[in-house]
């Protein structure tokens, strides 16, 4: 039986594509999937160097907290105006852990004015550093109290205080000028001298130990003279009670 022509829906003959037609087209459809082939591999060479570019700096994220984990920062500097005797002050906690936030308004007011520190209406501005505070008794964790500086009914503020528990402290001041460690346990009303914290003294092999970014304090701790990101850790008891290792470094929130 013969072979019927092909034909279109009105009834005239489908015609074959000419050989010139069909090499064209195949040309055309090389091209296309040139460029695709083209395109793609430049889309994987920009994910190659995009993620080659994320693991170069996740790597020199991590040497950097690795090196701020281990290398002790700087020494302290020391002031040298000595220290208002802590049982002086009002409301002075110079008993046994734990201590409260000490912020009766009163006697909170009362030590401010006592250690030259204003009454603020307000968060200072023009000075805003912050450091971390570990305390440790007999080998235990202290907890430094939220809101040390600050009145439960909130009328005022001090420009050294604490907003948690997690043992950041906050300067901030109106004016620029030195604060020290021994003003901040003023506010938060502990006892801290050379020799004693709160109702802990020197006796025997357990005393009191300061350390400031992993290096130890050999002079009055209450002198320290507060820089940012400082990592602060006051101890007391025996040798073998001490932390172990020492915290020298603290990584804070990101703003702080």
């Amino acid at each position: 039986m013969a072979n019927k022509k092909r034909r279109k829906p009105g009834g005239q003959p489908v015609r074959a594509p000419a050989k010139s037609e069909r090499r064209d087209e195949a040309r055309r459809l090389r091209a296309e999937l040139e460029k695709k082939t083209q395109k793609a591999a430049r889309t994987r060479s920009r994910l190659i160097r995009l993620g080659a570019g994320l693991v170069l700096l996740a790597v020199v994220y991590g040497v950097l907290q690795l090196t701020r984990a281990k290398s002790p920062g700087t020494a302290p500097s020391i002031a040298s105006t000595p220290p208002i005797p802590a049982p002086a002050l009002p409301g002075v906690q110079d008993g046994n852990a734990p201590w409260s936030a000490g912020n009766d308004p009163a006697n909170l007011k009362a030590r401010l004015t006592a250690v030259g520190l204003d009454a603020l209406g307000a968060e200072g501005q023009v000075l805003h550093i912050h450091q971390h505070l570990e305390v440790f008794v007999n080998g235990k964790q202290v907890e430094v109290p939220a809101e040390i500086g600050i009145p439960p009914d909130g009328s005022f503020i001090s420009p050294l205080h604490t907003h948690d528990t997690s043992g950041i402290m906050h300067v901030e001041s109106p004016t620029m000028r030195d604060f020290t460690l021994g003003q901040f346990f003023d506010v938060w009303g502990v006892k801290l001298t050379s020799t004693c914290l709160g109702g802990y003294c020197n006796s025997g092999d357990a005393t009191l130990a300061v350390y400031v970014n992993g290096h130890k304090v050999t002079q009055d701790p209450a002198l320290i003279v507060l820089a940012s990101h400082q990592e602060i850790v006051v101890t007391y008891g025996t040798p073998s009670q001490l932390p172990d290792p020492i915290p020298s470094s603290f990584t804070f929130p990101v703003g702080l």
